[in-house]
């Protein structure tokens, strides 16, 4: 599996576990200029910006690893875009889905909340 098909397949397994869990999707993979956002979701009048980061899981590294300051940073201008195009006006939280890939391609989604704070 590349490494493109094992992020798409992650990015399906976060958003079937965040539907799962009782979030209302509200965009997947939303793109506006350079800016992209994995998943945008909403429970409970909360508006999350979801990075998903996948990993196989014979790899050296866990899926956590990837999420790095630099790349919260990049989420976080993406995520000022997004809030300027829908004119959205509640409260905001930043999460990431850890997802890893069985070689059987089963999927083990690990949802951590709060995995950056912002402070506008």
């Amino acid at each position: 599996m590349s490494n493109r098909e094992t992020g798409a397949l992650g990015e399906r397994a976060a958003a079937e576990a965040l539907r799962a869990a009782g979030y209302e999707l509200q965009a997947l993979n939303w793109r506006q200029g350079r800016y992209e956002l994995d998943i945008v979701a909403s429970r409970d009048g909360v508006l999350h910006f979801v990075e998903v980061k996948t990993r196989q899981a014979d790899s050296l590294t866990p899926p956590e690893a990837a999420a790095t300051h630099r790349k919260f940073h990049a989420l976080r201008r993406a995520a000022s875009v997004y809030l300027a195009a829908t004119g959205w006006q509640g409260e905001v939280q930043f999460d990431l889905a850890a997802v890893t890939v069985a070689t059987d391609g089963a999927t083990d989604v690990r949802l951590i909340e709060n995995a950056m704070e912002c402070h506008w």
